[in-house]
């Protein structure tokens, strides 16, 4: 038996669903553990494209899927993905699919002040999805939030939102100067929103327990990346949740000795949604190709990414905070066309080398790529399933990154679908 941790290891967007989606084969559970609907996973399955935003990558391999206690969650979204999968005639009742009764719920007023902040900052906005998240963690903190237990309870729910609603109205109307919302409406809708998904609500910590007494393989599903930590990534410009892979004990109620390994996927270049400092960015027309070549833009918000070439201060950075012990790369038949690639390996900042992410955005901007050059293929990869059928300069790329991490290469992904893949060592079969 194992128990699996996936998390990414740049700023998120590194086909972190599409290897769920492969190892939930050998998974009887599939486990989310933060963010909310500002994180999107796709998977292409027999030609067909599904983005899951807050159900578990695993609901397509029909394994039971969890949405823990450190997940935020608005309830529309989740009951539309429930219905898109039921009516692609996929199975995502209560049986299969559970929600922690101490996840959150995000409500209306956190959108609205999601945007309202973004919109009063212009020129300086972080660039969140504005789907509430950051607002929904502060009511958490400050413990003004609403729980699943206490949502799909009527007399707590009406309470707490009696209680809430006229400091937010204030908040909306007096600070950000935009709408309010109407107590009774929400009221209203939200109801029938908890009436539905109540069947779904369960102490998440006793079922996983339960899975682990029977034997079960679990698979920690992290969203974002490493770098959008909300402690350790590059700060303000990060998501509002830890994204590394501590939080999988406490985003859903396991403890540290059930965690068995740490799979880091890596993108076999660089990407970033959103403002903040990135050093390896390309602002040529390489970048312009690994864009399009690529198809990067944001499975939630649309959005373009800035490309550029594989960071291994950022990727070692990784290695150190979640404890990694195996690394997948994915998209490595995106770099096929290119004639050389680049590795970043240090940062040169006022003639000094670092060798490591400093905590300081203004000296982090300054800093200034140092690279290795290696050889391109200038080959299609994506038919070949077997390592030793790839390119010999795309095998010397990877052993590369496995020398300058220290950690085991263990997936390659060739191509978005699911059988565009070479598993070299599947941590499930340790």
């Amino acid at each position: 038996m194992a128990n699996i941790v996936i998390v990414g290891t740049q700023w998120g967007d590194e086909g972190k669903g599409k290897i769920v989606d492969l190892l939930a084969a050998d998974a009887d559970v599939v486990v989310r553990f933060q963010g909310g609907n500002n994180a999107g996973h796709t998977m292409v399955v027999d030609g067909e494209q599904f983005i899951s935003h807050l159900i578990p990558s695993g609901i397509l391999q029909k394994k039971t899927c969890v949405i823990g206690n450190g997940v935020v969650v608005d309830p529309a979204v989740l009951i539309e993905e429930i219905d898109y999968l039921e009516s692609k005639g996929m199975e995502a009742g209560p049986d299969i699919l559970k929600i922690s009764d101490r996840a959150h719920v995000i409500m209306p007023y956190h959108k609205l002040i999601d945007h309202g902040r973004e919109k009063m900052k212009g020129a300086k906005k972080i660039g969140t999805t504005g789907r509430g998240i950051g607002p929904s963690y502060e009511d958490k903190a400050t413990r003004r939030g609403i729980r699943f237990v206490d949502f799909v309870d009527p007399e707590t729910f009406k309470e707490r939102l009696q209680t809430i609603v006229p400091e937010k109205n204030f908040y909306l109307e007096k600070f950000l100067g935009i709408e309010t919302v109407d107590l009774e409406s929400v009221l209203n809708q939200y109801t029938r929103f908890a009436n539905r998904l109540k069947p779904y609500v369960a102490n998440v910590s006793m079922v996983l327990q339960k899975a682990g007494i029977d034997g079960k393989q679990i698979l920690f599903e992290g969203a974002q990346g490493t770098h959008l930590d909300i402690d350790h990534g590059t700060y303000p410009f990060v998501t509002s949740s830890n994204t590394t892979s501590g939080n999988a004990c406490c985003g859903s109620g396991v403890g540290p000795k059930d965690i068995h390994g740490v799979l880091g996927i890596v993108k076999a270049y660089t990407t970033r949604v959103g403002a903040g400092p990135f050093t390896a960015e390309l602002h040529d027309d390489i970048g312009d190709q690994i864009q399009r070549n690529g198809a990067e833009f944001g499975a939630t918000t649309g959005r373009r990414r800035r490309c550029g070439w594989l960071d291994t201060v950022i990727l070692n950075n990784a290695v150190r905070l979640n404890g990694l012990t195996g690394l997948a790369i994915t998209k490595l038949d995106v770099l096929g066309e290119l004639d050389e690639l680049k590795i970043c390996t240090g940062y040169e900042h006022d003639g000094q080398y670092i060798s490591n992410v400093p905590a300081n955005l203004n000296q982090l901007a300054a800093c200034k790529p140092i690279y290795e050059t290696l050889a391109g293929w200038r080959q299609d990869i994506r038919t070949i399933r077997r390592y030793t059928d790839l390119p010999l300069a795309a095998r010397q790329y990877l052993a590369r990154i496995e020398a300058l991490t220290g950690v085991p290469i263990q997936i390659v992904s060739v191509g978005p679908g699911r059988d565009e893949t070479i598993v070299l060592d599947n941590p499930f079969s340790r």
